[in-house]
């Protein structure tokens, strides 16, 4: 694959050599893709991968998976993103490179701890699952054949004599007919996880697997061929990152915030210091509640807390102005002498709002760079709670905020599987008593807005004096002028990838 730092040239292909590149519109990733993508193409495709991974994940998380309304809410992230999904759709090549070139350029970024491999296989298999459930039934055995999968649709004859024992062994069929499509057979050794289970007809060495079941040998296939795949490029990985180019993109993104950046300039104005108080009972997100509660009962915090707090009240629309007002009189009721306050800590202030040193402009922290930067030691109030709290100290507060006990345990049980950013959301539905807060949350300021939003019927936050944010920097690729520069490291390195996993299926 190459890079250049101009735009792509789009290449005009006849419909039956973009139909031969991307015959379906869900694969199993065995090729890596080839042709040039502009710099500016390769950061796009990638944060739009995983704007979908992410939407896929708090999907899985707030329906259940295969529900009409976990199926409905994902083709439509699908189509905003302009992810391919459907075969039927006319002109699906765009959509189908898409999909190809970002899933192997997060292979690059996802491959580098144990963690990252286990997120990024876990949402592509739920992506997989997805499209193969609304994949025509005409359009199955091809794809199972391209995916080099040697799973052959018996014939009806075959299927007749061996009915009754296909449904006598399988948990899908409760004494129903077989469908007309709908059994595989399938080496023996594939379809180990049924066997065990004594859920599969064998016979000759081979199984035969309805099509409702087949689904988890097809997830299971692409689950161990991807495993593989992530092993061998981080062994490659070297040889990418030594392009300046690549490397600040690649090292960002599986840790990325992808939303809004919550600027202040169009907040300027909307709470006054007066309102602090209630917002932080009514609206702020457990973090910044915890350091507002800390602050008013310690009148001090440290470097790490000041940082998330303060920037966080300053995306809210809190001005310079009123920010040395309010760190400034809470010090001194901690016994801080004023001239120590204005020698020590409003240059800090004036700092984050790009008024001093390098005058850049910080935006908020994001979700997560709150749980991934910076833990908190001893002493410390900054941090996710959801994170960083001892689970008994979280349900402590928990009760303290008046949930109920069934919610707690619902909390509880989705940061025990680490998933931090849909526990807060879980949070915000319950304390604004709603059932499905029609968002992902990843932001303690979108949780602020969005709670303004329902509490004030849909509005706009009211009123009073406070002024605008500024952008908190975040690292870029650097890209080219030359527009035939390339990156042969990339290409070589997928291929290899490739051919030692070839090597190991055979």
């Amino acid at each position: 694959m190459e890079f250049s730092g101009g735009k792509r040239k789009k290449l005009r292909l006849a419909d039956d050599q973009r139909n031969a590149c991307y015959p379906h519109s869900l694969q199993f990733y065995l090729q890596p893709p080839s042709g040039n993508v502009s710099l500016t193409e390769f950061e796009t495709l990638a944060i739009d991968r995983v704007k979908l991974l992410k939407s896929v994940e708090n999907l899985g998380l707030s329906y259940m998976k295969g529900t009409e309304q976990y199926q409905s809410k994902l083709e439509a992230e699908l189509r905003k993103l302009k992810f391919s999904y459907r075969e039927s759709l006319e002109d699906e090549y765009e959509p189908r490179r898409k999909d190809h070139i970002s899933h192997f350029i997060l292979r690059l970024a996802y491959c580098q701890s144990e963690d990252l491999r286990r997120w990024f296989i876990q949402q592509e298999m739920d992506l997989l699952r997805f499209r193969f459930s609304i994949l025509p039934k005409d359009k199955i055995q091809s794809f199972l054949k391209d995916s080099h999968l040697q799973f052959e649709a018996i014939s009806d004859e075959e299927k007749t004599v061996r009915e009754q024992d296909i449904i006598a062994s399988s948990s899908t069929f409760g004494g129903a007919q077989l469908d007309p499509e709908s059994v595989y057979k399938i080496p023996f050794a594939e379809a180990l996880d049924l066997f065990r289970g004594r859920k599969v007809y064998l016979e000759n060495g081979f199984a035969y697997v309805p099509h409702k079941d087949i689904v988890a040998i097809i997830l299971n296939e692409f689950r161990t061929k991807l495993s593989k795949a992530l092993a061998l490029t981080a062994r490659s990985l070297p040889a990418v990152q030594s392009d300046e180019r690549l490397q600040p993109l690649l090292n960002h993104l599986s840790h990325s915030y992808t939303g809004q950046d919550y600027s202040t300039q169009g907040n300027a104005g909307k709470i006054s210091l007066d309102q602090i108080d209630s917002l932080s009972t009514k609206s702020f997100p457990p973090c910044m509640r915890q350091l507002h509660k800390a602050l008013r009962e310690n009148h001090h915090l440290r470097h790490g807390g000041r940082m998330q707090y303060g920037l966080f009240l300053k995306g809210i629309g809190l001005t310079l102005e009123q920010a040395l007002q309010f760190w400034k009189q809470e010090f001194i009721r901690g016994n801080m002498d004023p001239d120590k306050f204005d020698k020590g800590y409003s240059y800090n202030i004036r700092h984050s709002y790009g008024k001093e040193g390098k005058r850049t402009d910080y935006t908020p922290y994001s979700c997560m760079k709150i749980i991934l930067t910076n833990t908190p030691g001893q002493g410390d109030y900054h941090g996710c709670p959801f994170r960083h709290s001892d689970p008994e100290l979280l349900r402590q507060k928990l009760q303290a905020y008046k949930i109920p006990p069934a919610g707690i345990s619902q909390i509880l049980d989705l940061v025990k599987g680490t998933h931090y950013q849909v526990a807060c959301q879980k949070f915000f539905e319950m304390t604004h008593n709603v059932d499905d807060c029609g968002f992902s949350l990843s932001h303690p300021n979108q949780f602020f807005f969005e709670s303004q939003r329902i509490l004030s019927g849909g509005k706009d936050i009211k009123k009073d004096s406070v002024q605008p944010e500024t952008p908190q920097p975040r690292p870029s690729v650097q890209r080219s002028k030359d527009s035939s520069s390339t990156l042969d490291s990339l290409s070589s390195a997928l291929d290899m990838d490739l051919e030692e996993l070839e090597e190991l299926l055979q």
